[in-house]
This record gives C-alpha cells, sequence and structure tokens, in this order.
C-alpha cells in the first residue's frame, strides 16, 4: 500500500529528494483500533518547495487519499503533511489542541520542535517517537536538503 500511495503522491507532488527506511511505528497505541497494531512509518520529503499557504490544500489533499484507501471505514494509511524549514518543523492536523492553531476548513498546525544549537529541540507536546535522535537524525537530513536548495535557489 505505501508503494502505492507513494507513487500517487509522487504524481501530484513531483520527486522525492529524501526517503526514510521503514521504521516501526510502536510509540503509541492510538491507532491500533482503527489501523491495527504492527504499523510501519515512512518520512517522505518531496524535492519541488511548496508555499506554506499550499499546505491546508495539501492536508486535504491527504485524507482524500486516506479516506480511497480505506476499508470498512477505517484508515489503513495516515499520512501527516507538514513543513520544514530552518527553524522549525510544523505539522498539520485536523485534531485541535491547546498548542494547535486553526487555519481553516477544519485543519490545525502546530510547531512540533525548533532549531537552535545544531539539533531540533523538544517543545512539551513534541510526540515521544519525534524525541528520538533517530527521528531528529531524519529531519537534520531533510533540513539540510532543504538549505541546500535554498541556497542553490539564490
Amino acid at each position: 500500500m505505501y508503494e502505492k500511495v507513494k507513487k500517487i503522491m509522487q504524481k501530484k507532488f513531483g520527486a522525492i529528494d529524501y526517503e526514510s527506511k521503514t521504521i516501526n511505528f510502536n510509540f503509541t497505541d492510538y491507532y491500533k483500533k482503527e489501523m491495527g497494531s504492527n504499523l510501519w512509518r515512512n518520512f517522505v520529503s518531496f524535492k519541488k518547495l511548496k508555499n506554506i499557504e499550499e499546505f491546508i490544500k495539501i492536508k486535504l489533499y491527504c485524507i482524500k487519499l486516506e479516506k480511497k484507501f480505506s476499508q470498512n471505514n477505517k484508515r489503513c494509511i495516515n499520512i501527516d503533511p507538514g513543513y520544514l524549514n530552518e527553524a522549525k518543523l510544523v505539522l498539520l492536523s485536523t485534531k485541535d489542541f491547546y498548542h494547535r492553531i486553526y487555519l481553516e476548513k477544519g485543519i490545525f498546525c502546530e510547531v512540533t520542535f525548533y532549531y537552535t544549537n545544531k539539533n531540533f529541540q523538544d517543545l512539551p507536546w513534541t510526540y515521544p517517537d519525534y524525541r528520538t535522535p533517530s527521528y531528529k537524525s531524519i529531519f537534520l537530513e531533510i533540513r539540510d536538503i532543504y538549505r541546500n536548495q535554498i541556497k542553490s535557489e539564490k
């Protein structure tokens, strides 16, 4: 299923410039009822940079894609778009919480962590898996790719 969805997203968003190895997602049981256990995760970054204003449409597109691949009204895949720049990682969600900011059309955003002192720093609401050195290493790699892209565009 992942490969199918990845191909669809490549058609929509263009070439991939980073793809993580497949990671066992065992930090929470939050998705167990809907998606079962033994879940896996991949992080993907697309080469073509997007304007921040586009991310509401991107999140809505991802919701449609999740529904397209759902079975018995249960998601089989969870797509969480976000953006990373030199300063932070921002994730989009349909769930409100005290630290999330409403954008529009039922979409919220949150700063998941921020960059300072040569690494990403956690916030009180940073998910446990995102706090791990292995996840931060992934986002440091993506950040380096991003920095090289914006340097070459100047």
